[in-house]
């Protein structure tokens, strides 16, 4: 009986430690959330700036032969992969490994400690992912693509639906698709192709840069859900243990009692 109430006593205390980390780590990404999604609407407006353009570009007639409108027939695909910087987020990770799971890659970058350490590439976190680095990795993939290196190239990462629901997803990036705006009105100076290839980089790159951004506001929103869960399950758990702890006590008490009333009698 005494090694029960011990051993219940110890359980109590390692749940209860749990049950602090995962309220503080709830707590840090409650105030982490705010920052996160206006950093993701800020680069969401920037991307729909910059996709205007290029939308507007490729429905013109004279890039129909622009290299990178070009639809291959070989399908070498480099895939950008963009997980979580840290664990204990539920099933963020899980859900971008297995869709990238569904397509095979001639090429992987990845962004994030997670995807890293899974592909063997140099440590690029999602969290301070900057857009210089979205820059450069964008030039190296417009190079790649137009040197044949791949013939498409797309990116793994997770949309933000709500702070309840999030959602992994690909988001294809080279070729280019025609746009559907017309661009009559428009005059482009020089031309359509100079034009296009002077802001294809910044393009490609505001679309790395955004989908880091709600891949991270995402995984903050994830990580908060999984430890309100958590906390909820380790409290009931918690409530459980005291109940059998305090029956264990009782128990141990009544037989001291019985005990003692037994050796008087005698």
């Amino acid at each position: 009986m005494g090694a029960d109430i011990k051993n219940l006593r110890t359980r109590i205390k390692s749940v209860d430690s749990t049950l602090h980390l995962t309220k503080a780590m709830g707590l840090v990404a409650s105030s982490k959330i705010r920052r996160a999604t206006e950093a993701m609407n800020k680069s969401k407006d920037y991307l729909k700036a910059y996709r205007d353009v290029v939308d507007a570009l490729t429905s013109c007639e004279e890039l129909k032969r622009s290299p990178y409108l070009e639809k291959r027939e070989e399908e070498r695909l480099c895939l950008i992969v963009v997980a979580g910087d840290r664990g204990l987020a539920g099933g963020y990770n899980a859900n971008i490994f297995r869709l990238q799971k569904e397509y095979e890659a001639h090429r992987v970058y990845a962004i994030g400690k997670r995807a890293c350490e899974k592909y063997s590439k140099d440590l690029t976190l999602a969290e301070s992912f900057s857009y210089e680095e979205a820059y450069a990795l964008s030039k190296k993939l417009c190079e790649g693509f137009l040197n044949r290196e791949f013939d498409k190239v797309a990116i793994i990462c997770t949309k933000y639906i709500s702070i309840m629901s999030q959602e992994a997803q690909i988001k294809w990036l080279l070729p280019l698709s025609r746009g559907e705006k017309g661009a009559k009105s428009i005059l482009f100076e020089p031309d359509e192709a100079t034009i296009l290839n002077s802001v294809i980089y910044e393009y490609i790159a505001s679309s790395i840069f955004a989908a880091v951004r709600e891949s991270y506001a995402s995984e903050v929103a994830a990580r908060r859900f999984a430890m309100d869960s958590a906390g909820k399950n380790a409290a009931e758990m918690l409530d459980g243990l005291h109940l059998k702890y305090n029956r264990a006590r009782q128990g141990a008490i009544t037989q001291e009692i019985t005990e003692i009333v037994a050796g008087t009698e005698q």
